[in-house]
């Protein structure tokens, strides 16, 4: 937002990164007093995919005061979620765990720089166009490397901190800088492709579908389809729909831009139920994008002076759009670990360990989740359990009902069963109770 010749030589907090987790963690800092500096590398908004969010992200809302002005946009509420998975399809509705409010489908434009801007007003001093290029841990004030992208004032500079948050999403920088960053073995290594559609038809909670004249009038549900290679996603916007596919890398690596659009379309449309709901729309011309061998964790996470959050510190399979909860809970805290270490200097080692220790707890909450008895890299089963012990029950009852829902829950449902969820009475509950089993869909 402002220029690169203000950025400062020296402040308390570098925040690399202007995604959610990158905005999240400066705005809690921001508000406790701190001067931060956050250098984005793109300039908002900016195209960004992962538009599906659960009702755990309004706490983390609520915690940094951003909530009306995320009411005010006006997003497209979500029902909940249809999943057909192996020829099962499976319904569940968020107010069937008590959710009173709404999770959402949003333009993710639109939604992360409306955090980002809430931050710059509750005093960070926003950056962008600025690419962190390293950083110079050798003294106990962390040297923040930096060039300018902006056409008419190229060039770099220095800025010396005492604390530095690494959320600069894919690119790790701070994980590549370590050489920690490790990709899930897996069987397989996976990409992400995605494209936009207009005037397509859409999935309610009900199971059937409804034209472009209906949205803002019946929620749509953030609807999964696995296909013989992967899975794919359908979620409606207000003016569009993002669709994208999860597959193997092999597919598509060795073919040009051109090829991969021209699989992608046609994947999608083989795909059953997807094929009707695209049947009327039309694609919007070179909107594809991809994400390759998008499955890693970094076993580097957080030290006496820096945390690394949200998609720079791991990033999962999205199956069940539990990503940018993730990054909001990873910003709160390394939001406390900073604040923390800079009040206690003499504590810092500490708090690193903590932060460390919960970073390493939640993504491998989120690992288990999504990579069922596929993967799991990086994952210390007992600090999952003991975060299944202290979670919400309705939050953990949502999880194990989200897992239960393809075929990756081996995993999960046995740490669950340690963690003393899984008994009979309360696992019948959950699975029958709060999901149901269609038939199928009225598309």
């Amino acid at each position: 937002m402002n220029a690169f010749e203000s950025i400062p030589e020296s402040c308390d907090v570098v925040v690399i990164g202007g995604g959610p987790a990158g905005s999240h963690v400066s705005t809690l800092l921001a508000q406790r007093g701190f001067d931060v500096v956050l250098l984005e590398k793109a300039r908002h908004p900016r195209p960004m995919v992962g538009e599906s969010l659960i009702p755990h992200f309004w706490k983390f809302m609520d915690m940094s005061g951003v909530t009306p002005k995320v009411e005010e946009a006006g997003f497209l509420s979500k029902a909940g979620g249809i999943t057909v998975w192996n020829g099962r399809i499976h319904q569940f509705s968020f107010r069937t765990f008590g959710y009173n409010r709404p999770a959402l489908h949003v333009e993710r434009d639109v939604f992360d720089h409306i955090l980002l801007k809430h931050s710059a007003s509750c005093g960070t001093q926003v950056f962008e166009e600025i690419n962190v290029t390293g950083v110079d841990f050798s003294d106990d004030k962390p040297v923040v490397q930096y060039s300018s992208l902006q056409g008419d004032s190229r060039g770099s500079g220095r800025i010396q901190c005492r604390y530095v948050v690494d959320a600069s999403g894919n690119s790790t920088v701070l994980a590549k800088q370590f050489k920690s960053r490790q990709l899930v073995a897996g069987k397989r290594t996976f990409l992400g492709m995605w494209g936009y559609f207009t005037g397509n038809n859409f999935v309610g909670e009900d199971g059937s579908s409804y034209g472009p004249e209906s949205v803002g009038k019946v929620q749509p549900v953030t609807f999964i389809s696995s296909h013989e290679d992967g899975w794919a996603w359908h979620i409606q916007l207000r003016d569009k729909v993002s669709v994208g596919l999860i597959i193997n890398t092999d597919r598509v690596k060795r073919m040009g831009k051109k090829e991969q659009e021209a699989y992608f379309l046609e994947t999608v449309h083989k795909i059953p139920y997807f094929r009707e709901l695209l049947a009327p729309a039309t694609y919007l011309e070179d909107s594809m994008a991809f994400r390759p061998d998008y499955s890693f964790y970094s076993t580097k996470l957080a030290g006496k002076n820096f945390g690394c959050i949200g998609d720079a510190g791991a990033f999962v399979d999205p199956i069940f759009s539990h990503g940018i909860q993730a990054a909001l809970y990873a910003g709160s805290m390394c939001a406390w670990a900073a604040e923390s270490s800079l009040g206690r200097p003499d504590r810092a080692e500490n708090y690193g360990r903590l932060l460390q220790t919960r970073l390493r707890q939640h993504y491998g909450f989120s690992r288990s989740l999504a990579l069922g008895d596929y993967g799991g890299d990086g994952v210390d089963p007992a600090l999952v359990i003991d975060l299944m012990k202290s979670m919400p029950l309705v939050e953990l009852e949502m999880m194990l009902v989200a897992s239960d829902i393809s075929n990756r829950s081996t995993n999960f449902h046995e740490m669950a069963r340690q963690a003393g969820f899984m008994e009979d009475d309360f696992a019948q509950g959950v699975m029958s109770g709060k999901a149901k089993v269609l038939e199928s869909l009225n598309v």
